[in-house]
């Protein structure tokens, strides 16, 4: 994967994770109401819509793709610091960087922010999104959390 690739991967994750918490939905609701094309759309765009407001292009990606609102909220009653969008956005780019065949990066994107992985680092009660990415990546391919 280029630098360049690397970047809007990176911009694309935390996209996904913006617009997520903004309708509350679980992260594998955005992508699937995304589908394949869309996540492409994005990576398409990703190098001009860096220079909007991630407010901006969430509203138009919400508008654009009918992303309801849902009731999945992890964040308003959280008692610790919540990652932001950001950081949780390069940590599913690590995992797809290290876990995606070259030129299967979207298919991965798709199936880990679908996977059950994908809920328990959007649960901000537990400390699962600061865990090692090479630990959250053993557990997704595994399909559980290791021990």
């Amino acid at each position: 994967m280029t630098e360049k690739e690397k970047n809007d991967y990176f911009y694309v994750c935390s996209l996904i994770e913006y617009i997520a918490r903004e309708t509350k939905n679980k992260r594998g609701i955005i992508t699937k109401m995304l589908g394949k094309k869309g996540v492409e759309k994005l990576l398409y765009d990703a190098e001009v819509d860096h220079c909007l407001s991630f407010e901006q292009v969430s509203d138009e990606v919400i508008k654009q793709y009918r992303i309801p609102n849902g009731e999945f909220d992890t964040i308003t009653d959280c008692k610790y610091t919540i990652p932001s969008f950001m950081d949780i956005g390069k940590l599913y780019s690590i995992m797809i960087e290290d876990c995606a065949e070259p030129g299967k990066e979207v298919d991965e994107l798709l199936k880990i922010f679908s996977s059950f992985i994908s809920d328990k680092i959007s649960d901000f009660q537990t400390d699962v999104y600061y865990q090692n990415p090479s630990y959250l990546e053993c557990s997704y391919e595994a399909g559980y959390l290791l021990d």
